[in-house]
């Protein structure tokens, strides 16, 4: 019950690596995979006597993120750097802003269940990432790959609005849709192109006064998130409870003992000995410039997601499955130019077109067949041609994997066209009634459920190729 009596607040910072093909401050390559230590240059290596440039794609990302998330776009915003014992930093400091960010202020709306809420964005600035280190227990050392250090990030850093770890991944998942719909980065984990910070305390419930603060680190897994941040909250009303004080520490999470552990005490800004850096003048932005940026935006995952409930008529379900990725919100888009009907096609993306993908390792975008064939493949169902299920256990692995054949020619090829003479049919319904009188009479007894499976005999029988509307307006009228 102790626990109970806390509330969790939550503040997040998301650092998103942004995909531009060069890193923040030189020409070095910015893309990932390659060999250690092959993408550097004097620059990234911080060789005395280099200067930075800045890169314009990354003040363009960041402008676009700003936007999408109705943040101010401040017209001037300036460098800082960042002083602390970075081990593969060559530089010995990070370029970042810290006086003055680049964008303020803006909101994410996030859902939980059949909750929406609103997540305020405190600011998002500009900074470059550092390399990466990699201890071996069975080595005396450690090694260390500079191919990251430099690569341009945007922290995207909330307020402290969040209250759950399911809000945690529920924020963390929109964030990284919104980042993949304005394809300024991948948000790829796995990867290390987007991790977060979390900043985690408890309150009383009914407190305003925000409690001491832990911050974990470097979290590259909403798994590991939602782990981290439920051990972190149990931690914290224990010391409290055992009347103790949480103390304000930076953390490690553990993800084989599931535990969080203390890196070193949580420093404050004064203690990153923040100054103006010196080396890269400040941004300046012009109003057109904004306007530029903000007529070049896509259509983003809630407008998508609003827009195909109100013009294609899809439950909230099917909206929120088509609108988790932006290229399968397009083919759906592209392939009711060819159908009218927008729930059949809603269907055929969701139930085998996105797991066809899947399993082949492709990208929708790929996908064989033309948006005209799958609409003839859903006429094909809508005319009664073919039943629904044969349509998609047995027609559409043919059309997959030989996209020219037309589905009409395909389904008469595995016999799947429908009958529907009504004198056959007849027939199939009289054999399935008579085979079965005991369920005839629980039928008319009041067991209306059994409907389906007279149909489901009549089906057998036909070996599915029974006209549903057919087969069932005979045996409601020999029903009675």
């Amino acid at each position: 019950m102790r626990y109970d009596k806390y509330e969790t607040v939550i503040g997040l910072e998301i650092h998103a690596q942004l995909s531009t093909r060069s890193k923040a401050f030189c020409g070095d390559d910015a893309s990932f995979g390659g060999a250690p230590n092959t993408q550097v240059s004097p620059i990234s290596l911080g060789h005395p006597g280099t200067l930075p440039r800045l890169n314009e794609k990354q003040v363009e990302y960041a402008v676009r993120l700003g936007l999408a998330l109705g943040s101010e776009i401040s017209l001037y915003s300036a460098f800082d750097r960042k002083n602390y014992f970075y081990a593969d930093l060559p530089k010995g400091y990070q370029v970042t802003q810290d006086r003055a960010p680049i964008c303020v202020g803006g909101s994410l709306t996030i859902r939980v269940g059949e909750e929406e809420k609103s997540i305020r964005i405190h600011h998002i600035h500009m900074e470059e990432d550092a390399g990466k280190s990699m201890h071996d227990t069975e080595e005396p050392y450690s090694r260390i790959d500079l191919n990251r250090a430099g690569v341009p990030l945007l922290e995207i850093v909330s307020e402290p609005d969040l209250r759950s770890a399911e809000e945690v991944d529920a924020y963390m998942s929109a964030m990284r849709q919104l980042l993949r719909y304005l394809d300024i980065s991948d948000g790829n984990m796995e990867q290390g192109s987007m991790r977060c910070d979390c900043n985690v305390s408890v309150r009383l419930k009914g407190s305003e006064k925000l409690g001491e603060r832990c911050e974990i680190k470097n979290l590259n897994s909403m798994r590991y998130a939602r782990r981290a941040i439920a051990y972190e909250v149990k931690r914290q009303v224990d010391v409290i409870e055992s009347g103790g004080r949480v103390e304000q520490q930076t953390l490690n999470f553990d993800p084989a003992t599931g535990v969080t552990a203390p890196l070193r005490d949580k420093e404050d800004a004064h203690d990153y000995r923040y100054f103006p850096e010196p080396d890269l003048p400040p941004v300046a932005l012009t109003p057109e410039y904004v306007e530029k940026v903000k007529q070049s935006l896509p259509a983003l995952p809630w407008e998508l997601y609003q827009r195909f409930q109100e013009e294609y008529g899809l439950p909230e379900y099917d909206a929120g499955l088509l609108t988790q990725e932006q290229p399968t919100a397009f083919f759906f888009m592209a392939l009711c130019e060819h159908t009218p009907n927008f729930k059949a096609a809603s269907n055929l993306i969701i139930n085998k077109v996105v797991p066809y993908c899947n399993e082949m390792g492709m990208g929708i975008a790929d996908f064989p067949v033309g948006h005209d064939q799958l609409a003839a493949f859903i006429q094909l169902i809508d005319e009664g041609k073919v039943a629904a299920a044969a349509a998609y256990q047995h027609i559409f692995p043919v059309l997959a994997a030989e996209p020219a054949r037309a589905p009409l020619e395909i389904a008469q090829s595995l016999n799947l066209i429908q009958t529907s003479d009504e004198n056959l049919l007849e027939k199939l319904v009289d054999e399935a009634l008579s085979n079965n009188p005991e369920e005839v009479e629980r039928y008319r007894n009041g067991k209306k459920g059994l409907m389906g499976f007279f149909m489901g005999e009549v089906m057998k029988a036909s070996k599915g190729k029974a006209d549903p509307k057919v087969a069932s307006k005979l045996l409601r009228e020999k029903l009675g």
